[in-house]
C-alpha cells in the first residue's frame, strides 16, 4: 500500500487508526472474498461485472462457477477473509487454478472505521 496517499489519524490512548480519505488501488485485478461455513461473497472491481458483488456456494461445482466467473471478470489476484477455517479447501482450489490468493486477517478488516460489519462489506 502506498502510505503517501493516505490520511491517517492515530488516537495515542487506543493505538486505533482511521484511515480518513480513499485508499490507492495497488491491484487493479483483484477481488475479494468474505467466506463462511455456508457461502462465499466475492467482490470483483466495479468496471468488470454489472453485478460485481456475487454469492456462490460451498462444493467444488460452486468453487468452478467462482473461477469461472473470476476469470470472466480478468481478475488474477484474490485477497480472501475468514474467520474460520472456511478459507482452506477454496485457497488451494484457487491457487490451483493459477490464482494469487492471499488470507487477510479478519480482526483488521472488522475494526475500518465507519463501516457496518456484514459479509457484503467484507468483500468489498
Amino acid at each position: 500500500m502506498n502510505g503517501k496517499n493516505l490520511k491517517r489519524e492515530t488516537a495515542k490512548s487506543s493505538g486505533k487508526m482511521r484511515v480518513t480519505s480513499e485508499i490507492a488501488k495497488i491491484n487493479h485485478d483483484a477481488a475479494g472474498m468474505d467466506l463462511g461455513s455456508e457461502e462465499r461473497w466475492v467482490c470483483v472491481p466495479s468496471d468488470r461485472a454489472e453485478e460485481n458483488v456475487r454469492r456462490f456456494g460451498v462444493y467444488t461445482s460452486d468453487f468452478r462457477e467462482l473461477a469461472g466467473f473470476l476469470r470472466a471478470c480478468r481478475v488474477s489476484s484474490v485477497a480472501m477473509e475468514s474467520a474460520g477455517v472456511y478459507w482452506i479447501s477454496l485457497y488451494e482450489f484457487l491457487e490451483k487454478e493459477g490464482f494469487e490468493v492471499a488470507l487477510v486477517n479478519a480482526r483488521h478488516l472488522k475494526s475500518v472505521a465507519g463501516r457496518p460489519k456484514t459479509d457484503i462489506y467484507d468483500c468489498q
